[in-house]
């Protein structure tokens, strides 16, 4: 009998994924493609199979979604999506939060910023949103000043004691200048990617009460579909709760 049990349990499993729906998710390597991976029992359960697409790129899984390529991304956060959808024509729309990366200055050269000397070299993001948000933590940390513009450049510094010197590169690349630049401000999935530990190698990291909550993101009218409503409620489950502060330690907060 148990045999038998046993045998009817691992031919309902193997029916279960003969039919499941595949699930295509665009995301970054670190932490995006982590926590999907940590996703895939719950979306089994679901009757969907995940499979995610990999890019070291904040471009091309926004494109690949609008296009259909993919079902959804996971890669972002609003500001950001907001200022894309503004630049490319999409209608690309956030269907929920799951985590915050708090963005961090990190260094080779210095272990404290009271250690950075006058016309230091900083490399920055050079997309509008992060590019802001890397001027507002360099500002919180009493290195510039700046206006209340909303996004920000480093046109909009007021006051800059230390001459410090700007260098504006592609976000994914920002942690492969530091070898050239005194610090460098970098978005934490990756700093993570380039082996940085953020709570312990971080020289000033980003309040926890920022508003740059990581999102999953479909095509408009793609909200309340079946995959969608899947995807977002197994990346907002207890599982994957538990995930994010069991494997990041505090440098990645679930935002729901």
């Amino acid at each position: 009998m148990k045999k038998i049990i046993f045998s009817l349990s691992a031919l309902a499993v193997l029916s279960s994924s003969l039919w499941a729906e595949k699930l295509t998710v665009a995301a970054t390597p670190v932490p995006h493609g982590e926590i999907l991976q940590a996703a895939k029992d719950e979306l089994a359960k679901k009757g969907f199979e995940l499979e995610v697409v990999e890019f070291n790129d904040y471009v091309i899984p926004n494109l690949a979604t609008d296009s259909g390529e993919v079902d959804a991304n996971f890669f972002q956060h609003e500001p950001y999506l907001d200022e894309f959808n503004a630049n490319k024509g999409t209608k690309l729309v956030k269907v929920g939060s799951v985590h915050l990366e708090p963005m961090g200055v990190y260094s080779k050269k210095i272990k404290d910023l009271k250690e950075l000397k006058d016309k230091a070299k900083v490399s920055l993001p050079n997309d509008p949103t992060n590019e802001s948000r890397a001027l507002d933590i360099l500002a919180d940390a009493g290195l510039i000043e700046l206006n209340d513009n909303k996004l920000k450049t480093p046109l909009d510094i007021t006051k800059n004691p230390k001459k410090l010197e700007f260098i504006e590169v592609e976000a994914a690349s920002v942690p492969r200048t530091l070898d050239d630049v005194d610090i460098a401000v970098i978005n934490t999935n990756f700093a993570m990617n380039a082996g940085f530990i953020p709570l312990k190698d971080s020289l000033a990291l980003e309040s926890k009460d920022s508003p740059y909550a990581n999102i999953v993101v479909v095509n408009s009218g793609k909200e309340n579909d079946a995959k969608t409503k899947a995807l977002v409620e197994s990346l907002n489950s207890d599982t994957i709760k538990e995930f994010i502060n069991n494997k990041y330690n505090g440098a990645i907060i679930p935002a729901f």
